[in-house]
C-alpha cells in the first residue's frame, strides 16, 4: 500500500454526539479524507455498523481502533482488550482494520519502572494473541515515557522489553519530552506504521492577570502558553516528520490535536490538511 493522512477521531467525539456518526465521517470525506484512527468514540453497535457504512459509502478505511490493555484505572468502566477481547476483534474484522492501539499508559502505573515494564510484558503476549487473528497491537506515547531510569528513557525500555508490541509514536509528546522528533523517530524503525502528526506551537501569553496583580494566574497562563496546532500552524518541521516517518516504515500519518482552543474541529482539520498539501502530500489524501 501507498502512504495515507488520515485523522484520528477524538479531535471529533463531539461531533460524533452532536451529528452521529455516519454523518460525522460524511463531511470528513468531503473534505477530502478518506482514512481514520477510532478513539474516544463508543463502539456501540450502532457506532460499529454506522463506521462500515459509511467505509462503504465513502470509500473510507479504518486505519486502527483503540483499547486499553486494562482499565485505565483499577474498576474503571469501558471496554478493554483483558476483559473485551473477542468483541475488540470482531470490531476489527467488521471494519477491516489491522491495528488496536493502546492510547495511554494506565494512570496507576504511571511513574513506576517496574509496574511499567510489567505492563509492557503483558502488552507483548496481547500483541502475540492478536497476531493471531492479524491484528497488530501498537501503543501510543505521551510526555511520561520520557521519564528516565538508569540514564534511559521509559519509552525506550518498553521498546527493549518487547517484540511484537508495535509503537504509534506522537510528535508533540516527542518534543514535550525533550527530544527532536525527526531524530527520535530513527530508534523506532521497523516497529512504526502508524505515526501521530500533531504540531506544536507557542501561543499568546494571556497579561491580563497583571492589571489585576493576579500573579498566580499570570504563571498558569505562562505555563499553559505552550498548545496543541494545527499541521504546518506550529514549530515542528513537519515535512522532515513525515519524510523521516517513510524511511522508518510509517504508513499512516495521522492528525491529531487535543484543543482546538474553541475552534471548530473541522476548520481546524481544512487547515491541516491545506498545508499538508502544499508541502506535497496531495496524493495521501
Amino acid at each position: 500500500m501507498g502512504h495515507k493522512i488520515g485523522v484520528q477521531m477524538m479531535m471529533l467525539r463531539g461531533k460524533v454526539e452532536e451529528l452521529g456518526i455516519y454523518e460525522t465521517m460524511k463531511q470528513l470525506s468531503e473534505l477530502g479524507y478518506s482514512c481514520v484512527e477510532v478513539s474516544q468514540i463508543p463502539m456501540t453497535e450502532e457506532n460499529v455498523q454506522g463506521l462500515k457504512k459509511a467505509c462503504e459509502d465513502f470509500s473510507m478505511e479504518v486505519a486502527a481502533l483503540s483499547a486499553g490493555l486494562e482499565p485505565m484505572m483499577p474498576g474503571a468502566p469501558g471496554e478493554t482488550l483483558s476483559t473485551h477481547f473477542d468483541k475488540i476483534v470482531d470490531d476489527c474484522k467488521t471494519l477491516n482494520s489491522r491495528f488496536v492501539r493502546i492510547g495511554m499508559l494506565p494512570i496507576n502505573l504511571m511513574g513506576s519502572k517496574e509496574k511499567v515494564l510489567d505492563f509492557a510484558r503483558r502488552a507483548d503476549e496481547m500483541a502475540e494473541r492478536l497476531s493471531e487473528h492479524g491484528i497488530d497491537l501498537y501503543y501510543h506515547n505521551h510526555h511520561v515515557e520520557f521519564q528516565k531510569f538508569d540514564g534511559k528513557y521509559l519509552l525506550d525500555l518498553i521498546l527493549e522489553t518487547t517484540t511484537k508490541l508495535g509503537f504509534e509514536l506522537d510528535v508533540y509528546w516527542i518534543q514535550t519530552g525533550g527530544e527532536n522528533p525527526v531524530e527520535y523517530i530513527k530508534r523506532y524503525k521497523g516497529r512504526m506504521e502508524l505515526l501521530h502528526l500533531k504540531d506544536y506551537r507557542i501561543g499568546q501569553l494571556d497579561l491580563s492577570f497583571l492589571e489585576g496583580g493576579d500573579r498566580s494566574g499570570f504563571m498558569q497562563a505562562f505555563s499553559n502558553v505552550v498548545q496543541f496546532a494545527e499541521v504546518g500552524e506550529g514549530n515542528l518541521d513537519m515535512k522532515s516528520i513525515i519524510e523521516v516517518g517513510v524511511e522508518c516504515g510509517a504508513k499512516y500519518f495521522l492528525i491529531e490535536q487535543d484543543n482546538m482552543y474553541g475552534r471548530d474541529p473541522f476548520d481546524a482539520l481544512k487547515t491541516s490538511r491545506d498545508n499538508l498539501k502544499k508541502m506535497g502530500y496531495r496524493d495521501w489524501f
